[in-house]
């Protein structure tokens, strides 16, 4: 609940810090110069209910999603071996990371891979893929939930959350001043006293694709926060789990095949993402798994 309480904190001071810096730069006076009158204040309101409505709502469905998209299997009684042990690391796991016990879950792919995911670090879900436990040891897989367990204990959940629905509140803002600009300037007629009236064509089109190119450049700033979160969380499982089982971990990925990533938001959370070369590494999730290793070998401890 802190954290859901910081989340909306963190938020309004962002507005109110984006206001003030708008003011300052007199942003609303060059506006009114180009003939496009907008109320600066209630655009920017409008935009981060619009930006940050979906990143909430997509949090607190996360353990929902993942369960029914996924199939994501809930150990409530364990039934064999298998579960057993799976539910007793979680737990001694998450008691060494200082957060409640985590739900305890197994999806249907063939890929070795593991995600964590919910709004709450002390009411969360942590899944492993039935490839995962058919192709690792034990004490690899051991390292995996350790890292699981750190994207849960640092906050990434709501964090990533937070960044993406600042940036979706700004991708809103500015295409919608660079929609009324666009307007006013090539398509727009004014009136006996200068001033523009209406909404042309212009400003729907040009409205639409300044979202899809700020939207690409939020992803990449999105996908780069993940990559840096990735490290963090190895660093967490080698802390939990020791370094040498983190390592082992990565290098055991690194043999398999190219695993497809998660879907959708669960990629970001995931042990393992695709391989990207060239632009594609600015959309990767993960940083290269041969880069995760060697920062590792270089961790102290």
């Amino acid at each position: 609940m802190l954290r859901i309480l910081l989340f909306v904190a963190t938020n309004a001071a962002v507005l109110v810090m984006i206001t003030a810096l708008f003011q300052w730069l007199g942003l609303g006076e060059f506006l009114d110069r180009q003939g496009v009158h907008l109320n600066l204040n209630a655009l920017l309101i409008m935009s981060a209910l619009i930006g940050m409505t979906g990143s909430i709502i997509s949090l607190a469905l996360s353990k929902w999603m993942a369960k029914t998209s996924m199939g994501v299997y809930v150990i409530d009684r364990p039934q064999n071996r298998t579960e057993a042990w799976l539910v007793s690391t979680v737990e001694r796991l998450a008691r060494q990371a200082g957060i409640g016990m985590p739900e305890v879950g197994i999806f249907p792919s063939p890929d070795p891979n593991a995600f964590a995911t919910g709004m709450d670090r002390n009411n969360a879900l942590v899944a492993v893929s039935t490839g995962l436990l058919e192709t690792m040891d034990a004490e690899e897989i051991e390292a995996v939930l350790g890292h699981e367990v750190s994207h849960v204990a640092n906050g990434d959940m709501v964090t990533l959350a937070l960044l993406q629905g600042v940036l979706n509140t700004f991708v809103y803002f500015f295409a919608t001043i660079i929609g009324h600009i666009v307007d006013r300037t090539l398509f727009q007629s004014a009136d006996e006293e200068g001033n523009y009236y209406g909404y042309g064509p212009g400003y729907y089109i040009t409205q639409m694709l300044a979202q899809i190119a700020l939207g690409i450049l939020a992803t990449i700033l999105v996908m780069w926060f993940s990559r840096w979160r990735e490290f963090r969380a190895d660093a967490g499982g080698a802390r939990l789990a020791g370094r040498h089982k983190m390592i082992a971990a990565l290098e055991a990925l690194r043999r398999y095949a190219e695993p497809r990533d998660l879907p959708g938001e669960f990629a970001a959370f995931g042990i393992n993402g695709g391989i990207g070369r060239g632009l594609a590494r600015l959309f990767m999730s993960h940083p290269p798994i041969e880069e995760r290793i060697e920062v590792l070998r270089r961790m102290r401890g």
